[in-house]
């Protein structure tokens, strides 16, 4: 059994889906072997997903982000955008691995540096895609970290990013 014990109705972070919810533990045969799955509902994606409990820590699944450290994502929104002169190729995928790696404060860079006021030039396509799949991550950790509704943590993010 893996040191780390999830219930079900508990809100969790898989590290590529975001957050979900834990509907069941079940036992499975798979192979010939039984085995122990973790069943998360991702809701927004209306998608099931099933963990083996063994594997739980190595997928990287994790309880919710504690109030100190969606603090800190949030002090990183209000730092200032780092603008880097890479090729937009290489930073697009720098910045799709901070959004899988499932931490809110990469995911914050990630936020902060995309987003644009309404006086700055327009984002291309793919700097909106990007944008928008962050903000929604970090929207949504938020909203259940502060149980809130996820329209409501994303009104707060972009009040943050306005006053940057």
């Amino acid at each position: 059994m893996s040191t780390l014990s999830f219930g079900p109705g508990e809100y969790v972070v898989y590290p590529a889906h975001g957050v979900g919810q834990i509907v069941d533990i079940e036992k499975q045969v798979i192979g010939g072997h039984e085995l122990e799955l973790i069943v998360i509902s991702f809701d927004r994606e209306r998608m099931t997903l099933r963990v083996p409990v063994a594997k739980a820590k190595t997928s990287g699944l994790r309880r919710l982000s504690t109030k100190k450290i969606m603090e800190s994502a949030l002090t990183t929104l209000k730092g200032r955008a780092k603008v880097r002169r890479a090729m937009w190729s290489r930073r697009a995928q720098e910045y799709e691995q901070k959004i899988n790696s499932g931490d809110p404060v990469a995911i914050a860079e990630v936020v902060r540096d995309l987003y644009r006021s309404s006086t700055q030039p327009e984002q291309s396509y793919s700097e909106r895609q990007i944008y928008e799949q962050a903000l929604e991550r970090l929207s949504c950790e938020l909203a259940a970290v502060e149980q809130i509704e996820t329209d409501a943590a994303t009104a707060k993010l972009e009040k943050l990013l306005r006053a940057a």
